[in-house]
């Protein structure tokens, strides 16, 4: 994908878009004239850049790509990429941004078990309209294209590859002066919050979800049994859960009781540049309770009324109990486990929920216009707290 370079157009060469484009400005320069003078600062803070359109462009970090989804004036395009289609302006330049501010703030997105930044789009593009550059890893091993490290193997993977990331884009010679990297925001969802959670300040060890199994796999068969839905692949998960059962942690190998994430006693962050992050539908059973009070950051949260795939007793309630740090943005009733990503078409999300024990559909007579409030709440969220 190539990298943003300068537009070679003219006021002469505008197009009907443009005249469009311009007159949605006049429009918004106006609404910003009255939230000056109004206490309407909710609305104010989702108010998208002047004619901002959604760029799209990709660099890598050593072997690790990365996706840009941000700000630019440069119109934008139907643009296809497999089943999806993104209205997206490949290579556009960043749009500068408004006066009094010299640099873009960023959010890194991270993605699910399996999944890629396309289906997370929608949020990156309303993040983008809302003024950030979003930064989307590609997951090593566990992503749309390879999922061979999906699982606690990747969930150790990923939060260094979200500091790779913010690594990349500061040394980038087009990037890197253009942004605000010394606070950034991480979004996550599903497996992806759980990394969000790391770079938060909590920890986890495999042997939390071992007896988190152990206790609840036929109510949370969705997480214990992921990715799972024959009856003997469920029965070789059942078995290793069952070995672990009533053995002291003295005598568990360590590949159980070894602590990813902050160590108990340490007020380090896994990278100080995180100052804020939102999760979606989160893997939280994963964290004790105590771990959960360890959170530092401001964290943001949006849950699915109808999660059957991480039910949300288990995991957004959970988070939302113990955490003192974590506030709700968006509670969808209506909503499962994947209508909080978008776009997301019929036949690939057929595809996924034929490979998940339950919980893989999205939900019949969710409203997609409720997953958009609770994206523009993430983007407000974070205007908040990256300031």
């Amino acid at each position: 994908m190539p990298l943003p370079g300068v537009t070679g157009r003219t006021p002469a060469s505008r197009t009907h878009g443009d005249v469009v484009a311009l007159c949605r400005v006049g429009a918004l320069t106006w609404l910003r004239k009255l939230c000056a003078l109004s206490a309407l600062t909710a609305l104010c803070a989702t108010l998208p850049t002047a004619h901002a359109q959604v760029g799209f462009a990709q660099v890598q970090a050593d072997d690790l790509p990365v996706t840009l989804v941000y700000p630019t004036a440069q119109p934008a395009v139907a643009h296809a990429q497999g089943p999806f289609v993104l209205h997206v302006a490949p290579g556009a330049p960043l749009q500068p941004p408004p006066a009094g501010q010299t640099r873009r703030r960023v959010v890194v997105l991270s993605h699910g078990t399996g999944g890629s930044p396309l289906a997370d789009h929608e949020l990156a593009a309303t993040l983008a309209r809302a003024g950030f550059v979003v930064a989307q890893p590609l997951h090593r091993g566990d992503n749309h294209l390879d999922t061979s490290l999906a699982g606690p193997e990747s969930w150790k993977l990923r939060p260094g590859e979200i500091t790779r990331a913010l690594d990349a884009l500061a040394a980038h010679p087009a990037w890197g002066p253009q942004l605000a990297l010394e606070r950034v925001g991480v979004h996550g969802m599903s497996a992806g919050g759980a990394t969000a959670l790391v770079m938060a300040g909590a920890s986890w060890r495999l042997l939390d979800l071992v007896r988190h199994c152990q206790a609840h796999m036929e109510e949370d068969p969705g997480f214990c049994f992921t990715g799972m839905p024959d009856a003997a692949q469920q029965r070789a998960r059942r078995e290793s859960y069952e070995r672990a059962r009533g053995v002291p942690e003295t005598f568990l190998p360590a590949s159980l009781t070894a602590v990813h994430g902050a160590r108990d006693g340490s007020t380090d962050l896994p990278d100080p540049r995180v100052a804020a992050v939102t999760v979606a539908v989160p893997v939280a059973t994963l964290f004790p309770e105590a771990q959960l009070r360890r959170v530092r950051l401001p964290v943001g949260v949006v849950s699915a009324g109808r999660d059957s795939w991480l039910l949300p007793r288990f995991h957004s309630e959970r988070l939302l109990l113990h955490c003192a740090r974590c506030e709700i943005l968006a509670h969808l009733a209506g909503a499962g486990h994947m209508d909080l990503l978008g776009p997301w078409p019929a036949d690939l999300a057929a595809a996924v929920a034929a490979k998940q024990t339950r919980g893989g559909w999205p939900e019949a007579g969710f409203d997609p216009a409720q997953r958009r409030a609770a994206f523009d709440a993430m983007a407000a969220f974070f205007q908040r707290e990256l300031r």
